[in-house]
């Protein structure tokens, strides 16, 4: 049997300007036709997994649909993992290189919306959609791990191949578990995949910023807030004077930071004071010092809120998130493909729907992207030094990163021009975009895995830039403490009002042959 050594030593290994073998550009091509021919089950996968429409922890539909197709094709499943129900790792093959695929699973609150539609139509108010379109990203996996699991037992391969879902990435609320329970210890590579508009993949610190997420519980004491209101302590009182030095104390933290609050309880009724009362915080920077900084800061202002109102609080971590550092060597090897393989040939039809959605939303009308982007190179960490650049959004891949060597891949499965994080980004993600820009990332990713189990050498310089150049000055320290769980209770209560609604609507392959079709969509529906 041939191992990857063995086939490399065929094989011209491709370097700065060479081309690969003739036997290997033709595994190559054999590889992505036969992601191609599996675009019917890419496409019933991202529709399916789109109308389950589950938020953070609450995945069960999703997580069951994938791990039965991926226990079908042969991999062994691990579920629960990490403490997490909805977390699983599936794995099939056997030894190195260690080629683990991930995505995230969870969606957003009221982001129910008919896809095709280019305007404003709810498929259920008030329900969850996939609004960030993470409905893609494990299909993608999906599709990519069967193909190249083809390649691996026709040419006798070597090496193992691993899945596994971002739950409640939207909360930030595991991957720094999958870390601490050891899901990574023996892998070699991670192939993340994120839903963009473009094809594309970086290197480097980026733009995003770390976090905590921490939510404040208050206590008092009740009485009736008209017969004796001076009896009564109000746990209300003190979230909002929290708030009140939160928003005041802005003005004097660093450009980079970012941090947003929500009331998860505000008391019952009005004329009861409010005896337990809670905010969530999230806290962002841009490096691990000042994540820190701001949950101190935070800390002292539900302490000094404590002291006004004589109550008392007790905290939880609801999530964290290292900013994230991505693999040179990796993202110049996926950026190869990705120029090789290329954009989808949109159809007019496609180009119709983006440029309608656009002009809903006021803004340039410009449709779907025709050119991919280029490699990107991000901030290169510096302890102890400023931040470079403003912060942004969170994602906890950040902590596998700091871990073991990872690249993000960005695939075109929606439309420029959307907020995100809002019902206008589910629009094109059980359409004919999302389709095809799913299965252009399954190619890209599938030839990745490729060039990672024919040239161990490739391993070899990723975990050499993880050592010498990532993590040569910045050392990653989790933000979980010994006592922090996963937050397994978030969204439990609007799943269960939502999803006996939306389970007769999820998405019926052996009728239907797309999502559209089931919901009598013409594609694409714009404004007259």
């Amino acid at each position: 049997m041939l191992t990857a050594m063995a086939v490399v030593a065929v094989l011209c290994v491709p370097g700065a300007g060479a081309q690969p073998s003739p036997k290997e550009a033709a595994m190559k091509a054999d590889l992505l036709g036969l992601v191609e021919s599996m675009k019917v089950q890419n496409q019933i996968m991202v529709d399916s997994v789109f109308s389950f429409g589950e938020l953070g922890f609450q995945e069960f539909e999703t997580s069951k649909y994938l791990t039965n197709i991926l226990e079908k094709e042969g991999f062994k499943i691990e579920r629960g993992v990490a403490g997490i129900p909805t977390a699983w790792m599936a794995t099939w093959g056997s030894g190195k290189p260690v080629i683990a695929l991930g995505s995230d699973i969870d969606c957003i609150p009221q982001a129910s919306q008919k896809p095709g539609v280019a305007y404003r139509e709810p498929m259920i108010d008030g329900a969850p959609g996939h609004g960030e379109g993470h409905n893609s990203g494990m299909p993608l996996n999906v599709t990519a791990a069967l193909a190249v699991k083809r390649i691996m037992e026709r040419e006798k391969l070597k090496g193992t191949i691993k899945l596994w879902p971002g739950v409640a990435e939207e909360q930030l609320g595991t991957k720094a578990y999958y870390v601490r329970a050891g899901l990574f210890k023996d892998v070699d590579v991670v192939l993340f995949t994120h839903v963009a508009n473009n094809l594309g993949v970086s290197y480097g610190g980026g733009n995003g910023s770390g976090m905590v997420s921490v939510e404040y519980l208050f206590e008092g004491e009740s009485a009736h807030s008209a017969g004796s209101p001076w009896r009564g302590r109000s746990a209300l009182d003190a979230v909002e004077l929290m708030n009140v030095g939160w928003n005041y104390r802005r003005e004097h933290l660093r450009l980079s930071q970012r941090s947003h609050y929500v009331i998860t309880n505000g008391g019952d009724q009005p004329n009861v004071v409010p005896r337990n009362a809670g905010v969530w915080y999230f806290f962002r920077e841009t490096d691990y010092d000042g994540v820190m900084n701001l949950w101190r800061i935070g800390d002292n202002m539900a302490k000094a809120a404590t002291m006004m109102t004589d109550t008392t609080y007790t905290s939880r971590v609801l999530g964290t998130a290292w900013p994230g550092h991505f693999n040179k060597p990796i993202a110049e090897a996926m950026h190869k493909n990705i120029t090789q393989v290329g954009l989808p040939q949109w159809s007019e039809d496609d180009q119709t729907l983006a440029k309608a959605l656009q002009k809903e939303l006021k803004q340039t009308v410009r449709g779907l992207e025709t050119k991919v982007n280029e490699l990107r190179e991000g901030r290169q960490p510096e302890a102890g030094a400023p931040p470079s650049g403003g912060g942004g959004g969170s994602d906890d891949i950040g902590d596998i990163s700091w871990n073991v060597p990872t690249v993000t891949l960005r695939f075109p499965a929606n439309i420029p021009g959307p907020p995100g994080h809002n019902w206008a980004n589910a629009i094109a993600m059980a359409t004919p975009i999302a389709h095809k820009g799913t299965l252009a990332g399954a190619k890209v990713q599938a030839a990745t895995m490729l060039d990672i189990l024919l040239h161990p050498e490739l391993v070899e310089k990723a975990w050499d830039y993880f050592r010498n150049v990532q993590t040569k000055t910045v050392k990653y320290k989790s933000f979980l403490r010994a006592e922090d769980k996963p937050a397994l209770h978030l969204n439990k209560r609007i799943m269960e009002e939502y999803r006996p609604r939306m389970k007769s609507m999820y998405y019926d392959p052996g009728k239907y042959k797309t999502y559209l079709e089931q919901l009598g969509i013409q594609y694409p529906t714009v404004r007259k």
